[in-house]
């Protein structure tokens, strides 16, 4: 009967998955977002596969802009495959947009459409595995995305993945066209002790914007890595853009990664004290690290050592299956004793495979609980399942409604005859009590 519902409901909404063909970003208007129901909505298929034979999405990302609409992202595999492992393999960005904090979505929108073997650049074959961030005092959305006809372990330092931006100017109604940025990112590994690298790319989901540290017209951005080395091995670094997107840096010494060897798909979050941390995707769990500034202006400092969290040392437990999932610290009170403190999140399947994705919590009482990786790792306070059906990626953001947006990647009506499957992405609006029933609650630090 749920899924009877959605269905009509997703029907309602006029969903539309068909591609125009061009290869140009975004440049209409969308449609103007329906009346707001009532009461709220607590999930929504906000890109869905109800026939296992259709073109399947993949890899979401959401971003919330300064006006409180809901911006989400996902990949439309024509393909079926990650950029580059099919040659000439299509992927396509599609969006919509939330005006009323996820009651209501626009229709699907192309954000920007790969050409496939119709491609005239390497580029524009085909764009995935978005990443996105909406700046907090203005109407600009920036966007990066994978792109091009090689995948990222056969990259070369000559041929590998383009880094394709996007601006947004209006909260994300509508896009620039892509401009690769691969090789501003690259030449900075040329003379470094794992360089020249031979591929990278940007961890999907969410870029991270400091919520303290403001250059210019900017407050600072963050986003994490993964990085193939000249000896093949897997290693995680963090950039940073102090003129929002425009150009990147590496965040501290280029001969040390956050992670080395044991590395993958990365996530990125600052701490209640201004350093930032790093979640890096591995079998049965994470690897987690620390970088503290000496000084937070020109972005000196240091990382510690990472250190893995998993069901052996009561962390954060991905049992048979290694998926990229999100990372986020909130300011909450605790119930018993309404002492004001942090909360922070990690989303992951929590298995068996690729299956039950939940929300990790842990409790950071005071900066000894986040001083170190050797602190974050283990012992995490409790966790929130949110699916028993098979489920993979998955990305959040906090609503300006107090509550955290969750899209994640779920086999809702079954799973996609596509070789390398595909998923309905799912938005479900979720309270702090209810993620940690009821030991905590949401601060709200702008009162």
């Amino acid at each position: 009967m749920r899924n009877m519902l959605l269905l009509l409901l997703a029907a309602a909404f006029g969903i539309s998955t068909m591609a125009c063909g061009c290869t140009k970003a975004n440049e209409g208007e969308p449609t103007p977002a329906p009346e707001p129901a009532k009461p709220a909505a607590e999930r929504f298929e906000v890109f869905p596969l109800l026939d296992p034979n259709s073109i399947p999405y993949r890899i979401p990302a959401l971003a919330v802009t300064n006006d409180g609409t809901l911006v989400a992202i996902s990949d439309f595999r024509h393909s079926g495959t990650d950029i580059g492992v099919t040659n000439y393999g299509r992927i396509d960005l599609h969006y919509r947009l939330s005006y009323d904090n996820g009651n209501t979505w626009t229709e699907v929108m192309p954000l920007i459409e790969g050409k496939g073997a119709d491609a005239t650049d390497f580029m524009s074959v085909g764009y995935g595995d978005p990443c996105i961030v909406a700046d907090r005092e203005s109407s600009r959305v920036l966007m990066l995305s994978c792109a091009g006809n090689v995948s990222f372990q056969n990259g070369t330092r000559q041929n590998h993945q383009c880094i394709a931006r996007f601006y947004s100017d209006d909260g994300g109604k509508t896009w620039s066209a892509p401009e690769d940025i691969a090789e501003s990112i690259y030449a900075q590994f040329d003379a470094s002790t794992y360089g020249p690298v031979r591929s990278m790319f940007v961890a999907s989901g969410r870029i991270m914007q400091s919520s303290t540290v403001k250059v210019g017209a900017y407050y600072r951005l963050y986003c994490a890595v993964l990085v193939r080395d000249k000896g093949a091995k897997h290693m995680n670094y963090v950039l940073y853009s102090d003129d929002f997107g425009g150009s990147w840096t590496v965040l501290g010494d280029i001969n040390t990664p956050a992670v080395y060897n044991t590395a993958d798909e990365p996530k990125v979050e600052e701490l209640p004290n201004g350093n930032i941390l790093l979640s890096s995707r591995y079998t049965g769990g994470r690897y987690y690290n620390v970088y503290t500034f000496s000084d937070v202006a020109s972005a000196a400092g240091s990382w510690d050592t990472a250190q893995f969290s998993g069901a052996s040392n009561n962390g954060v437990a991905a049992k048979d299956n290694s998926t990229n999932g999100e990372l986020m610290v909130l300011p909450v009170v605790r119930v018993a004793d309404n002492e004001p403190m942090h909360l922070l999140l990690q989303s992951l399947p929590l298995g068996p495979d690729r299956k039950n994705v939940g929300i990790y919590y842990k409790e950071l009482a005071d900066e000894l609980d986040y001083i170190s990786p050797h602190m974050i790792a283990p012992e995490w306070t409790g966790v929130k399942q949110i699916t028993t059906l098979n489920s993979a990626y998955s990305t959040m953001a906090w609503q300006k409604d107090n509550r955290l947006g969750f899209l994640y990647e779920e086999e809702t009506h079954g799973k996609s005859n596509y070789a390398y499957g595909g998923y309905t992405i799912v938005y479900e609006c979720l309270e702090v009590e209810t993620i940690t029933d009821g030991k905590y609650k949401y601060r709200d630090t702008d009162k």
